[in-house]
């Protein structure tokens, strides 16, 4: 079949009726905007097109159907700067594990690195039915909360309870409110690592850019991380950042309204990033 072919929706076998073209069928639409009234899981779980998944079951498959969400749910900073096809939930939490898996040898003796593989995997897992609420999207923290903790919920119970005797979910939602409660020092090390990891793609997307993307309010979780050893990682790569822009003006939003962020946008992060 020629490119143009492929480009116009036809097919080899003839599936495709002619004129017609291939829906998108790579990328999950953020759910929120459709959701009308007080945010349920029940409510997304009519939303999606490859069915409403089955609850109960003793076989993880309806489970295995529910992460591939998470590789084509895009996050959703990015699209405000018109990266319609960056990175997805699953590309995010695959490179934070990799991360996790470098610790320093001063800090990896101090944590359980397996079980900080695991977090990395499983912190975003709500969003999946969630979606990626961002900063900037007018959702609450408290609301946000609430809605992750009814997901993963329904994830660990709804389609683990009965898998295995429900062991696996159990763990799941085990680690996962641990990471929330941000109160362990695996915990802490990956909330880093989630930012580190935040900081790599910004720089990333910025030297794609060729000069023409500024992404710097997101330099803002370069304030959040906690630990000493991913601090230097991040000061590593914000002399890199600072290298590539030369001596051309950007955004640093690690220095808020002085650095060049709109004071609004610098009290949602704020907010967003606040320990309850």
């Amino acid at each position: 079949m020629s490119a143009s072919a492929q480009q116009n929706g036809a097919s080899a076998n003839g599936f495709l009726k002619n004129g017609d073209s291939v829906p998108d069928v790579a990328s999950v639409p953020n759910p929120n905007p459709t959701i009308t009234g007080a945010w349920t899981v029940d409510k997304v779980l009519d939303t999606i097109p490859t069915g409403k998944p089955a609850q109960g079951s003793s076989s993880p498959v309806e489970y295995f159907h529910i992460l591939e969400r998470l590789k084509t749910t895009k996050r959703e900073g990015w699209r405000r700067f018109g990266i319609y096809k960056g990175e997805s939930v699953s590309d995010h939490m695959y490179r934070m594990s990799m991360m996790s898996m470098l610790a320093p040898p001063a800090l990896a003796s101090r944590l359980d690195i397996n079980k900080c593989i695991k977090m990395c995997l499983i912190h975003d897992m709500a969003e999946a039915i969630v979606g990626d609420i961002t900063p900037v999207d007018g959702v609450a923290k408290p609301e946000k909360s609430r809605r992750e903790a009814t997901t993963m919920d329904f994830i660990t119970q709804g389609l683990l309870g009965k898998v295995a005797g429900g062991a696996v979910g159990t763990e799941i939602r085990a680690i996962w409110q641990e990471y929330e409660d941000s109160e362990t020092l695996d915990s802490l090390y990956v909330h880093d690592i989630d930012k580190m990891e935040l900081l790599l793609q910004m720089v990333e997307y910025e030297k794609r850019g060729q000069g023409k993307l500024d992404l710097g309010e997101f330099s803002y979780v370069k304030t959040k991380i906690v630990l000493d050893e991913v601090k230097a990682w991040a000061e590593e790569l914000m002399k890199e950042r600072e290298e590539f822009w030369g001596g051309q003006n950007h955004v640093h939003g690690e220095d808020g309204v002085a650095g060049g962020v709109a004071p609004k946008k610098r009290e949602m992060q704020d907010a967003y990033y606040k320990k309850d």
